[in-house]
């Protein structure tokens, strides 16, 4: 059986309302606040509590300030070049090296990390996109980034406690209008969940809602955690957890998560085309594998056989499907001097699998990440991303393996 996280984010996403919602899935509270209390930063207490939205319990994930409150997740990153001079007091600035410094001397497990450090990148990204800046010039405000990153390192704490490595996200729903935040007024979705959005192909639907539904560290939170975004067509849940939002809003602000449970064993039809050829040169072969592959084969693969007089062949073997079946023939016609074509249809059962990224010290490398049938994960390295940082760095693949 397989088992996944679905966050249904009908009412938006915000970094507190994650961290609410996990806590109601049974993340380990006294976990995450002895994390908090390890962070090298002050100036913020945290407050877990039970709280009602339009007559529904639901868990409150509460950050406050020692000094000037600021809406929570609402301060966002700028560029060094804004103007402060608005504001009654100075205020020091942190860049994401300086965050990282503070994830990194965090009492927090190396995968907490791991997932802090990736969303920290994908608000930094976004903003330097938005201002037109190099991502190291990107900085927070100091007041406006406590709270922020509480809720990142939190986010980070409680993901990783549950132990989740599926998570299904179909979609976010944004608001519409206008927000008020340190730039000004600006559109929603702002230019850094926008951004996000763009950039980590994450489906966006616009709502009636007048307001901010998707906080940056939101969108950023399920960028970094998204495997898929399609339910199984049957499951049963497991576990529900309801994060409440802070603002109010025609629709109850509650983000629901559910540890759904299905059947894996995905399986379906595909076709097996075959054909012997004993007079073609080996170039051409090469070519119609191109050829086969840019139309959609799902595998293509020769054999050598030897045909009638003895005369060593090649069988050209392509798995499709069904509907690719007409134009994988009219392909292997074209291209070779074969005149038949059989054909077999075949069942197959397909384990479950995604894609991640892993960071490492030299650079990212994407990860398949493959589910068994008990549950077991088994993570693959992708070859292009091996070789890349082997190229760069002069090191061994198998030595760069080690390192993940």
């Amino acid at each position: 059986m397989g088992r996944a996280l679905y966050l249904e984010c009908g009412s938006g996403i915000s970094g507190d309302m994650f961290v609410a919602s996990m806590i109601g899935l049974g993340a380990d509270k006294e976990k995450l606040m002895k994390v908090l209390d390890s962070i090298p930063v002050k100036g913020f207490n945290v407050e877990i509590s039970d709280v009602f939205k339009s007559g529904i319990k639901c868990v409150d994930f509460c950050v406050s300030l020692d000094e000037d409150n600021h809406d929570h997740d609402m301060e966002y990153l700028h560029g060094h070049s804004h103007d402060h001079e608005h504001h009654h007091h100075h205020h020091d600035h942190r860049h994401p090296s300086d965050i990282k410094h503070i994830i990194d001397h965090t009492a927090m497990s190396m995968g907490a990390k791991e997932i802090a450090v990736k969303i920290l990148d994908i608000i930094a990204e976004a903003e330097a996109e938005a201002h037109g800046i190099p991502v190291e010039e990107v900085h927070f405000h100091e007041v406006g980034a406590i709270d922020s990153i509480v809720d990142i390192i939190s986010a980070a704490v409680v993901f990783d406690d549950l132990d989740i490595h599926e998570v299904i996200i179909p979609g976010l729903t944004e608001g519409t209008g206008t927000v008020r935040c340190q730039h000004g007024i600006l559109n929603v979705p702002v230019p850094a969940v926008a951004n996000i959005v763009k950039d980590n192909k994450l489906d966006l639907r616009i709502s009636d809602v007048k307001g901010e539904l998707v906080t940056p560290t939101g969108a950023a939170i399920a960028a970094a955690i998204k495997t898929g975004d399609k339910l199984p067509d049957n499951f049963t849940i497991e576990k529900t957890g309801l994060g409440a939002g802070k603002r109010e809003y025609e629709a109850p602000g509650i983000l629901r998560s559910m540890l759904i449970v299905f059947d894996d064993s995905k399986r379906d039809t595909v076709l097996k085309l075959e054909t012997d050829i004993d007079d073609i040169t080996g170039e051409e072969l090469g070519y119609l594998m191109e050829k086969l592959y840019e139309e959609g084969a799902r595998e293509v693969h020769f054999m050598p056989v030897y045909m009638k007089k003895n005369r060593p062949g090649t069988e050209v073997v392509v798995i499709c499907d069904a509907d690719k079946r007409a134009v994988m023939e009219s392909i292997i016609f074209k291209h070779t001097t074969t005149i038949g074509i059989r054909y077999t249809e075949m069942q197959r059962t397909v384990l479950r699998r995604f894609s991640e990224v892993a960071s490492t010290e030299y650079g990212n490398v994407d990860i398949k990440t493959v589910i068994l049938p008990d549950g077991t994960v088994r993570k693959y390295p992708e070859y292009e991303s091996l070789k890349k940082i082997a190229d760069k760095t002069g090191m061994s693949i198998a030595d760069i393996r080690k390192l993940l």
